[in-house]
């Protein structure tokens, strides 16, 4: 069988790749070459390759281990590696996921000097995340306008409702001049949001992450997986998760939160109302958001609208790396 060079394992650029694993009660482990993960059948081992080199991010569950091999070959191929509680979201304090970045000097250095150049002034820090939440409001629109699937469910753009929240956000924004204002602007758009959902599904429903009931489990769920694609675009571009421009300085990890904002809404809110609402299992709704990531092309507008705020211009995905 012909080998692959650790240079060959990025070919594939981060933004173009399609798959993110979350693995639990498995061992992950280097064989021949590849990657795998072992379940125990009842009678037999059964082994699954992962296709890392179209892979951004694993999440490890319950009951897994990974071995040091896999680890080493996990990173030559630039793929990040999170331990998780069950159903993909944390075991503790349900705030941020512990990832295993892989360690490369060789990254691009302009994104970082140009995040840099304005994160250490307040009011530029606030213009940018202003920026950021524009954006975020865009993809809702783009993504709610040509996306089927929710217009069947009755998630129509031009409904009062929908146009009241996001054009009441839009006209609060300019008027915020600190960023916890944008923050409180933001989240009570959001809570209009989750009604939105919630009445387009027939659902009652109040936000508590900890409410185990399964519209609250999708979207912590979902949204761990936003956060995964988040730190992914954050690696690659060099860019540390400490420099955030929404979430807090004292957060560790917030730029994470704030980079996966611009695409949560406009999928995962809508397809976690939707999937509750259909009783589907974790491994389904999974499923489903996965694919929406890839149909929408969340990761393609993550590094965008980084790359956009660090250097005031979108630079093309041939010098990602």
């Amino acid at each position: 069988m012909e080998q692959l060079n650790p240079s060959d394992l990025k070919a594939i650029l981060h933004s173009k790749r399609a798959n993110l694993y979350y693995l639990e009660h498995c061992r992950v482990m280097q064989k021949d070459g590849r990657v795998l993960y072992l379940t125990e059948a009842k009678n037999e081992n059964q082994y699954w390759n992962i296709p890392i080199a179209n892979t951004t991010v694993i999440l490890l569950g319950t009951g897994t281990s990974i071995t040091q091999a896999a680890m080493r070959m996990l990173c030559s191929a630039g793929v990040l590696v999170g331990f998780c509680g069950g159903g993909g979201t944390p075991l503790f304090n349900g705030a941020e996921v512990e990832w295993l970045t892989p360690q490369s000097e060789y990254r691009p250095t302009e994104y970082v000097q140009g995040w840099l150049s304005f994160w250490f002034d307040e009011n530029k820090r606030l213009e940018v995340a202003k920026n950021f939440q524009h954006a975020r409001i865009e993809f809702i629109r783009k993504v709610w306008t040509k996306d089927r699937d929710l217009q069947a469910e009755g998630f129509y753009l031009d409904d009062a409702d929908i146009q009241q929240a996001l054009n009441g956000f839009e006209k609060k924004m300019p008027l915020q001049s600190k960023v916890g204002d944008l923050l409180l602007a933001e989240a009570a758009m959001t809570k209009q949001l989750y009604k939105i959902a919630a009445t387009r599904c027939k659902l009652g429903f109040e936000r508590n992450p900890e409410q185990g009931d399964l519209a609250n489990d999708f979207l912590n769920h979902g949204n761990y997986l936003a956060y995964g694609l988040a730190a992914t675009t954050l690696w690659v571009l060099g860019i540390p998760h400490g420099f955030a421009v929404m979430h807090g300085k004292t957060r560790r990890g917030a730029l994470v939160f704030d980079v996966a904002d611009l695409v949560k809404d406009a999928v995962v809110l809508p397809y976690a109302f939707i999937c509750a609402k259909e009783g589907m299992s974790e491994q389904d709704f999974r499923r489903q958001i996965l694919q929406k990531f890839t149909e929408h092309k969340c990761l393609d507008w993550m590094f965008d609208q980084v790359k956009l705020q660090a250097c005031k211009t979108i630079v093309t995905g041939e010098n990602e790396l």
